[in-house]
């Protein structure tokens, strides 16, 4: 039987009726219509559907919706804006850092937490922040340079937001 929760997806309040089985990404894309998550494997495994929750990044297929009941969760979408995309987005986009992007969102959002809390990441801290992130078009090398470049743009415009 659906309840209400209430939550703040990318800023905005919102009050939404969920049975208690419902993931927060279906929430996110089929009530909401947020399409930067992704389902992958449906385990937490692969990183596409992963968003931020009180900044932190989460696997939004097995976070049940009611589980984030008060809390702050940021999509891809939520990052950035038309005109103004969020560091991590433009040094994606500058690095040419995706191929069939379908890890893409996982990779973005899991680097804008990154930088949010370790503003000077070296190779080896990315890798390790993105180890759980699959990806299969092999732009490995691409997305390592994306996480610097963003570093670099963040530092340069004093945008630490995450």
């Amino acid at each position: 039987m659906p309840a209400p929760l209430s939550l703040t997806v990318n800023g905005q309040a919102r009050t939404l009726e969920a049975s208690a089985q419902v993931t927060l990404l279906q929430l996110l894309r089929n009530d909401l219509g947020l399409n930067g998550p992704k389902y992958g494997c449906g385990l937490g495994q692969c990183g596409a559907c992963t968003v931020l929750v009180d900044g932190t990044a989460a696997r939004a297929c097995v976070i049940p919706a009611h589980g984030v009941c008060g809390r702050e969760i940021t999509t891809l979408e939520g990052l950035g804006h038309r005109g103004q995309a969020h560091p991590v987005q433009q040094a994606f986009i500058d690095a040419q850092a995706a191929q069939c992007g379908y890890c893409l969102n996982g990779m973005v959002m899991m680097a804008a937490a990154l930088l949010a809390r370790n503003p000077t990441p070296t190779d080896d801290d990315i890798r390790r922040e993105l180890s759980g992130n699959l990806c299969r078009c092999g732009t490995h090398l691409e997305i390592l340079q994306a996480v610097h470049r963003a570093a670099l743009l963040m530092a340069t415009t004093g945008n630490t937001a995450s």
